[in-house]
């Protein structure tokens, strides 16, 4: 990602980082649907650009992981694209490789957002028996696991790790840091590629800014 200076970097583990003063990509130069014109204020990372970063975060897993076979728990609704395009990524390349790796997927719902603002109460909806995850080598995907961590910790997993799409710099001193993640953004409120805002932008697919009208416009 290049333009008016470096505006985002590798950093050994760390993913990309977007800087605070990256202005985004045009909406002009981009396709996205219609019925959202007038609503976001510019792409903060195509779609292209998630594709290769989740196919390199695959890779990576897969050389850690090994073997082992493991379950994937999706965060839904928000994790459940990055998860479905990391699973098939995982796929791929354990079926061009001697190393072969089992999956099971799974699935449980967060609510931690109302408008805008995250909220102190974590729910966890949607919750099936997790009791299956004991002795097991899990792999979660999604945006907010610090309650959810705690939650499976109960059934005993064999191993833990955490890949998540986005990381946001904030000033929240205990702020969870995931095993694998592939960007590093600013602290914005950011939609698409299933992330929403009441619902709304999970059928767009680059991650953009949301501007103060089409905050307006979807409040509940």
């Amino acid at each position: 990602m290049a333009g008016n200076g470096a505006a985002a970097r590798g950093g050994g583990g760390r993913g990309v980082v977007i800087s605070d003063d990256w202005p985004g990509y045009s909406l002009d130069l981009f396709t996205y649907p219609q019925h959202y014109y007038g609503d976001l204020e510019y792409v903060l990372i195509p779609h292209g650009i998630i594709v290769d970063r989740t196919e390199r975060l695959a890779k990576d897993i897969m050389q850690d992981i090994g073997d082992n076979d493991i379950v994937v728990l999706c965060v839904l609704k928000g994790g459940y694209k990055f998860c479905a395009d990391l699973v098939e990524h995982i796929k791929n390349l354990s079926r061009n490789s001697e190393r072969f790796i089992s999956m099971k997927v799974d699935f449980v719902r967060l609510k931690s957002y109302h408008n805008d603002q995250s909220m102190q109460d974590m729910q966890i909806m949607g919750e099936d028996d997790l009791s299956k995850l004991t002795g097991k080598d899990i792999v979660g995907t999604g945006r907010t696991m610090k309650v959810l961590l705690n939650h499976i910790e109960k059934y005993n997993p064999k191993m833990i790790k955490v890949a998540s799409l986005l990381v946001k710099r904030t000033s929240w001193p205990d702020g969870y840091r995931p095993d694998y993640y592939g960007f590093e953004i600013p602290d914005l409120f950011v939609v698409g590629y299933a992330l929403d805002y009441n619902e709304y932008f999970r059928d767009l697919n680059h991650i953009c800014v949301i501007n103060d009208r089409g905050k307006a416009k979807y409040r509940v």
